[in-house]
């Protein structure tokens, strides 16, 4: 019993941690005051883009990091058309989810033969406590990716950025009410611009997590909705970064149930379905709901 507690533990924090960096993303940019439903795009050519980089340098922390660029690359158009541009964030948001997919799928083509997939790569991320040099058989038996402890780190210090420092601070002031962030001195459009690259490359980040950590390669279907579910976890936790993390582990651990039970008596396609199910109650069951009053909408500089 201990160890399928151990084994569910362990599978939860592995397949949260995409997760959390997705919803981190969406944390960051939200509280800016721009809606960034593309994190489904920007993980998809994050994974790509870590598995691609991991297979030709052989190094798995180059992929790591190339696919955070990747990811804020799509952050920046997302940034241009919204920021700039004052067009409508959604229906920009839903434009980045095609163009990340496709551009995968093309640069995966280009590069690898006509294939849609990318080879294995030759390393993956490190195990967290074996990076830590622990050889207790029962930790190593549960031992996690690094990027379990990458993203809970990135929640902790969002957390700390957003509600304890003068710049996370002005962030939310700029998703609130812009325009008195304006008269008091605040570059809005720059803060806006920072929060959606910085969007992006948390994104990215979550899509290398699971090309990188999960499985060894990029697919058409390696992210397949979890954007989606990184921003439902956003809205069930109240566009905090601690409660979206929550929400995440709770995803998380519907992912780890179906490993768990596979080969039981519930059909496999049942199980395949216990996330997204999950995702639509959630959604449902949540009646409190706090976005910043600024969320989507456009700032024209000297409006009231």
């Amino acid at each position: 019993m201990s160890r399928i507690i151990l084994l569910a533990i362990s599978l939860t924090l592995m397949y949260s941690a995409p997760l959390v960096l997705g919803a981190m993303s969406g944390v960051i940019s939200m509280r800016s005051g721009v809606d960034n439903i593309g994190i489904e795009g920007m993980m998809t050519i994050g994974a790509f883009t870590a598995a691609a980089v991991g297979y030709f340098s052989g190094n798995p922390w180059l992929g790591f990091f190339a696919a955070g660029l990747a990811g804020m690359a799509l952050a920046l158009l997302h940034g241009l058309v919204s920021i700039t541009c004052k067009g409508n964030q959604i229906i920009s948001g839903i434009a980045i989810n095609f163009i990340g997919p496709g551009a995968a799928i093309f640069l995966s083509r280009l590069l690898f033969d006509g294939a849609t997939q990318t080879k294995n790569v030759a390393r993956k991320m490190p195990k967290l406590f074996a990076s830590l040099g622990i050889t207790n058989p029962s930790l190593r038996s549960a031992d996690v990716d690094i990027t379990v402890f990458i993203a809970l780190l990135v929640v902790v210090f969002l957390w700390y950025f957003l509600y304890k420092t003068k710049p996370g601070l002005r962030i939310r002031a700029c998703g609130e009410h812009p325009a008195a962030a304006d008269t008091v001195g605040i570059n809005v459009t720059l803060t806006r611009y920072l929060c959606v690259l910085a969007s992006g490359f948390l994104a990215g980040l979550g899509g290398a997590a699971y090309t990188l950590a999960i499985i060894s390669n990029f697919t058409t279907t390696v992210i397949s909705g979890q954007g989606f579910i990184a921003l439902a976890a956003v809205i069930f936790g109240n566009w905090k970064p601690i409660g979206a993390a929550m929400g995440c582990l709770l995803f998380g651990f519907a992912q780890a149930l179906i490993i768990i039970l596979a080969g039981s008596a519930i059909p496999s396609q049942i199980l395949a379905m216990l996330p997204y199910l999950l995702t639509l109650l959630i959604l449902i069951f949540v009646k409190k709901s706090d976005p910043p009053k600024a969320l989507s909408k456009p700032y024209f500089k000297g409006q009231a």
